[in-house]
This record gives C-alpha cells, structure tokens and sequence, in this order.
C-alpha cells in the first residue's frame, strides 16, 4: 500500500459488514502489509463499531492453533476486542439474519481483577495467575460472511483487521478463580485442574465435539499471558473487569435455523444458546 489509510480500510471493512458481503480480499490498493498497520485498522473498525454495538469491554484470542496460523499464513494467535452490547448471558437467543454467515464457538472466558501492565519482564502463566479473578465457559459468536477457507492463504491480516471476524460472546455464570486455583503462586501445568477441564458441545442434544482447556497453549494461564503481552505490544493492557476468550475447545460450528446449541464445561452449569 503506496500511502496507508486506517480509516480507509476500516471503512471498506465497515461497508462489508454492513451489506453482509461475502468475505472477500481487500482490494489491492488497501492491501495490508504488517500486524502494525492490520492493529491499526482493527483500532479504527471497533472504534467505528463501538458507536453501535458499545463500548470496548474485552478481548478475544483467535487462531489459537498452530494449524489455524498457517491456514491464514500467520505465524502467532491474533486478538479482537468484545463490545458490551454484544455480550449476553446464557441462556440467549441469536438471530441467524443478522449475519452472512453465523459461527460459533465453544469457549474458555475470564474476567481481570488487576490491571496487567507493561514491565520490563514478559507475562507468564504463573505471573497472570493472581490478575484473574473469574472463569466461565462461554459461546464465541462470530461472522466470517460466507468466507471460502481454502482461499484463506494469506488474509491473516485482514482476519486481524476485521477484529477477527467477533461479533460477540454469550457467558455463563462466573465462578471465583481461586476455587480452581488456590495456588495463584503454582506454575500451570497441562495436567492441573484447569488445564484438564473438558468441554463438550452438542447441537440439538447430540455432542459435536469435545476438548480440553489444556488445548489453549498449553494452559488458560499461558493464553492469557499471551493476550496480556499482545495488548502490552499494542499500547494498552488488560483492565480490571476486562473480559477475555481464551479459545474454542470444539471446532467451530454452523448452526442452522431452530438449533439449539448446549457447551457443557466441567464443573460448571451448561450454557444454552437458541439460533432464531
């Protein structure tokens, strides 16, 4: 891109939004060359977005997978931002008309009690652990407008930018971390009570798959020390009430009209989610 406009992409993004256009490339004169300038963009879009849907109050991780990066040519997990008034409590409804085409995901989400700022030291998954005060299981909900994944070689930038394709999330009831971590000095392992715990999630009563919270690098904790260096990198941090998905343990999922979507997390209540 000769003479890189922000607000130009994010335009483009907001358009295509706008006017459920299958997911298509950017055209090549907005074409994107590094994270920086997608980052920008993505600022701009949920900046434009928020006017909408609310105010900023989380964050997601997206191509959590090594096999996820490579189908986009991306190399490292990418991150949006959640908007308040696109995230509900189960049990909720969603509208399969608003959306070129509705996904779902199947999820880990926490919420911050302490503000995760820049230092001179990279976070860990031992050194987040005191920073979360909540865990859930969740339903990601998200738009990739009909997008064709065996052209997807290559548009990891644009991923970013669109805020990795994120229109909202559906939480269950949230439980003290401390119940499943007592030790917020411990170092997380894979096979600890949180990296062993199992979701599974059906579609109109019959499982569609399952996995394991140690899927998410290796732990929760190291996805969200992760997410707190890439918002450290960007300028900004995890807050306090912050919201973050951390993942889906299931791959995702195409609902169709009258499904009825149930993610069961061990341990805690199943959410429902309702596709009108």
């Amino acid at each position: 891109m000769q003479h890189f406009n922000a607000q130009s992409v994010a335009n483009w993004l907001v358009h295509q939004h706008a006017t459920q256009t299958p997911f298509n490339a950017l055209p090549r004169d907005m074409d994107l060359s590094n994270t920086r300038q997608a980052v920008a963009v993505q600022n701009e879009f949920v900046r434009i977005k928020a006017q909408q849907c609310g105010h900023v109050i989380g964050w997601k991780i997206a191509l959590a997978t090594p096999a996820m990066q490579k189908m986009v040519g991306l190399d490292a997990p990418t991150a949006g931002r959640l908007h308040s008034k696109q995230v509900l409590h189960a049990p909720a409804d969603v509208s399969i008309k608003g959306y070129g085409r509705l996904l779902i995901e199947f999820e880990i989400a926490i919420q911050i009690g302490q503000n995760l700022l820049p230092s001179g030291i990279r976070h860990t998954g031992q050194s987040v652990a005191s920073a979360v005060s909540a865990i859930t299981c969740a339903f990601e909900v998200a738009d990739d407008r009909q997008a064709d994944y065996s052209n997807l070689g290559g548009q990891g930038l644009q991923l970013l930018a669109d805020n990795t394709w994120n229109e909202g999330a559906v939480l269950g009831e949230w439980v003290p971390f401390t119940q499943l971590w007592p030790d917020l000095s411990a170092k997380p392992r894979a096979d600890d009570v949180v990296g062993e715990l199992k979701g599974e999630a059906y579609i109109n009563g019959a499982s569609v798959g399952h996995g394991y919270a140690h899927d998410l690098m290796g732990h929760p904790l190291n996805a969200i020390a992760w997410l707190a260096n890439e918002a450290n990198d960007r300028g900004t941090y995890l807050k306090v009430g912050d919201i973050a998905m951390l993942g889906s343990l299931v791959t995702s999922k195409f609902p169709q009209k009258g499904d009825h979507l149930r993610f069961e997390l061990g341990g805690f209540k199943p959410i429902h989610l309702h596709v009108k």
